[in-house]
């Protein structure tokens, strides 16, 4: 008997559901772990390497044996990912920035959501495009983007709207991870304002990381701790949108669902949170569970790729680059003007 035949075999012999959901699975890591190694060796956000390979193989969503894993890491595997991110928060790290800061970022966000809504309005979009784009740029990229089109109402633009999102915030995280070191210098911020201006403002975790960390040390770290208290900011405001949009319409065919009261991964994130706080984490369990969550949330853009078509992430049209870029503008301009008058510049 072959190796091939004989992995057949073990599968046959699974409960029904796994082996239905065990070929997607398969694919989706094999493809995230070829996304990691891209980013290893020649520097790419590894998010975007997981997007852009996601999308080649769009074909293996549409039909076949994949499917059912490809869905499942596509919805479960990536609320996964959120929910452990909640190990990195915890009471020290709010404790440790100081009030007017933390101030700053919450009005940071809440300003830039409220201009989202009123851009998109401006630009003819709709509300979802709105409330996801305008969340992901105000707090942590793509995984917010992922955690927020989780409790969005569905429409025919969903998958569309979120992998352009997505890619979006990966581009404009990198543009910016470049060019804000520059700016940075050019109008002559110390090293803690332009930690805060780092983390309170470029989309996606490793970005904030590499920009902070290429000018000094005391930069890279107070924007890591900046950036992850809007991190800290994802569960309330995935709450706030869940609750808000408990009476709207659900699509046919989720008729009669109504959305929990509070999602299951928000808890989960929470929880973690919580325990990190109060020291039940040990360093090995934190550590192993954001390197779980690291994968999980790749997996889950490999998925959400797969399952959408390029050519319709191309038909979103130049209006919503544009409201996506006026969101990160507006983010950036609002925490230089409030690093301002915080006396840190």
């Amino acid at each position: 008997m072959t190796f091939a035949a004989s992995v057949q075999d073990r599968f046959r012999g699974m409960p029904a559901g796994f082996a239905a959901y065990w070929p997607g699975f398969a694919v989706t890591a094999a493809v995230a772990v070829a996304a990691q190694f891209l980013s290893d060796h020649y520097g790419a956000p590894a998010m975007l390497m997981a997007l852009l390979l996601g999308i080649a193989f769009h074909f293996l969503s549409e039909e076949g044996r994949c499917v059912a894993g490809i869905e499942f890491c596509a919805k479960h595997v990536l609320r996964i990912g959120v929910a452990l991110l909640g190990m990195r928060i915890s009471v020290d790290l709010l404790i440790g920035l100081g009030a007017g800061t933390i101030l700053l970022l919450v009005s940071a966000i809440a300003a830039t959501i409220g201009f989202g809504l009123l851009a998109a309005k401006l630009l003819g979009r709709g509300w979802r495009m709105a409330l996801l784009t305008s969340g992901a740029v105000a707090i942590c990229g793509a995984s917010a983007a992922m955690a927020i089109a989780a409790v969005l109402p569905r429409n025919e633009f969903s998958e569309r709207n979120l992998i352009f999102t997505v890619l979006s915030v990966t581009v404009l995280s990198t543009l910016a991870m470049i060019g804000y070191p520059i700016i940075a210098q050019t109008i002559g911020l110390d090293a803690r304002a332009t930690g805060i201006f780092f983390g309170g403002t470029i989309h996606d975790v490793a970005q904030v990381v590499g920009a902070g960390f290429s000018v000094s040390p005391e930069a890279g770290e107070t924007a890591t701790l900046v950036k992850l208290i809007r991190v800290t900011m994802l569960a309330p405001v995935v709450l706030i949108y869940s609750l808000s949009l408990r009476n709207v319409p659900q699509p046919e065919g989720e008729a009669g669902k109504r959305p929990p009261l509070m999602p299951g991964f928000v808890i989960a994130f929470l929880v973690f949170a919580a325990l990190n706080s109060f020291g039940f984490v040990p360093e090995l369990v934190a550590t192993a569970g954001m390197e779980t969550s690291r994968w999980a949330l790749l997996a889950g853009i490999v998925a959400v790729g797969m399952r959408t078509s390029l050519r319709r992430v191309l038909d979103v049209g130049g209006d919503a680059v544009a409201l996506i870029v006026a969101e990160t503008v507006f983010i950036a301009l609002f925490i230089l003007v409030g690093i301002h008058y915080l006396g840190h510049a």
